[in-house]
C-alpha cells in the first residue's frame, strides 16, 4: 500500500482544486469570510468580545442564541450598537438545544419550549443581520435516545415553525453533532435525511462542524463537498476542539474543499468554536472568561487559518 486511503481522498481534492484554478481563476478571488462563535466566551460582556474579534481582524460574529426566556438574551438595538462600534457584523446565531427544549423530546412541554425558542430566535436573527439560525434536532448533552421515534417528533416540531425562517428570510442550518453528545443526526448525510423528514422549503440547509465530521465522517473533505450548496457555515476548531494548530486537524484539505462548493461567497462562513475537549460543551456558556487565554485563543486560531488557506491559495 503506497498510500492510505484518508491521503488518496485528499490527493483527489487536491488536483479537483488544482484543476478548479486553472480552469475558474475568477471563482478564487474572494478570501472565505471567517466568523466566531461568541457563546464560548462564556459570562464575558459582549463589549469586550467584540472589541478582542475587531482586534483579530474579524470581521463576523457567530451570537449566542440566548432568548430561553422572553425576558432573557441580547437585545437587538443595544447588540447593533456595540457591534458597530467595532465593524462587526452578524454571520449567524448559534441555536442552543438542551434537555429543556428538545425538538425530539416525548415531553410535549419540552417541544413546545423549543417552538417558543425558535419563535423568540428567528426575529431577533433576521433584525441583527444574520443570515442563519443554527438547529440541533436533538438535545445537546443527551446522547441516549428516547425512543425510536424521535427522528419522526423532531422533524414534526421543527416543520411548524418552517414558514417562520421563510417570512425572515432566515436559513435553518442543520447541524450534525456526534454520537457522544446528540442521540440523532450524527452526519451530513443524516442531515440530509432529517431535512427530507422535515419536509418543508424553510428547513434546507447545514451546518457542519469539523469537531464533529472527524468522529462521524469517514473523510472531512468529503463530507463537506457532500454537504455542497446547503453547507451555509462551517464551524471550526483543531482535532482536539482548542486552537488551530494545537491538534493535527487537515486544515489545507478542508479549505480546498470549501473552495471547491464555492464557500467563498456572501452569506457562507468559516466561524470558529473552539471549545476545548471533553464531553457535552453546553456548561462554557456560564463559564468565567479568562481574558489572557481567550485573546490567544483567537489571534491564534485567527493566523493559523489564514496562512493556511493562503498556502493553498498559492499552490
Amino acid at each position: 500500500m503506497q498510500e492510505q486511503n484518508f491521503e488518496v481522498k485528499n490527493r483527489q481534492i487536491q488536483q479537483r482544486f488544482s484543476e478548479l484554478k486553472k480552469t475558474s481563476p475568477e471563482k478564487f478571488q474572494a478570501r472565505l469570510n471567517l466568523s466566531w462563535s461568541n457563546w464560548g466566551f462564556g459570562r464575558e460582556d459582549l463589549r469586550e468580545s467584540a472589541k478582542r474579534l475587531e482586534k483579530a481582524g474579524v470581521p463576523f460574529i457567530e451570537l449566542h442564541g440566548n432568548h430561553y426566556g422572553p425576558d432573557i438574551g441580547y437585545k437587538v438595538d443595544e447588540t447593533l450598537a456595540i457591534l458597530g462600534d467595532h465593524g462587526l457584523r452578524v454571520s449567524g446565531v448559534c441555536g442552543m438545544f438542551s434537555a429543556d427544549n428538545d425538538l425530539a423530546s416525548n415531553r410535549a412541554a419540552c417541544r413546545q419550549a423549543a417552538v417558543d425558542y425558535l419563535r423568540r430566535e428567528i426575529p431577533f436573527t433576521q433584525e441583527v443581520g444574520g443570515s442563519y439560525l443554527l438547529v440541533v434536532p436533538g438535545a445537546v448533552g443527551r446522547p441516549k435516545a428516547y425512543d425510536d421515534v424521535e427522528m419522526e417528533r423532531s422533524a414534526e416540531t421543527l416543520a411548524m415553525c418552517g414558514d417562520w425562517f421563510l417570512e425572515r428570510g432566515i436559513k435553518a442550518a442543520i447541524e450534525p453533532i456526534r454520537a457522544a453528545e446528540t442521540s440523532l443526526v450524527h452526519t451530513i448525510s443524516d442531515a440530509k435525511r432529517y431535512i427530507q423528514a422535515v419536509d418543508h422549503p424553510g428547513i434546507a440547509h447545514i451546518n457542519g462542524d469539523v469537531y464533529h465530521m472527524q468522529s462521524g465522517e469517514s473523510h472531512i473533505g468529503e463530507a463537506v463537498l457532500d454537504a455542497g450548496d446547503k453547507l451555509v457555515n462551517l464551524h471550526f476548531a483543531d482535532s482536539n476542539r482548542c486552537a488551530l494548530g494545537e491538534g493535527s486537524m487537515d486544515v489545507c484539505s478542508i479549505i480546498r474543499a470549501l473552495y471547491l462548493i464555492g464557500h467563498n461567497q456572501s452569506g457562507r462562513f468559516v466561524t470558529f468554536e473552539p471549545l476545548g475537549p471533553g464531553g457535552d460543551p453546553y456548561p462554557a456558556m456560564y463559564g468565567k472568561p479568562d481574558k489572557a487565554k481567550l485573546d490567544a485563543l483567537v489571534f491564534t486560531s485567527i493566523q493559523y487559518f489564514r496562512e493556511c488557506e493562503e498556502l493553498v491559495l498559492s499552490e
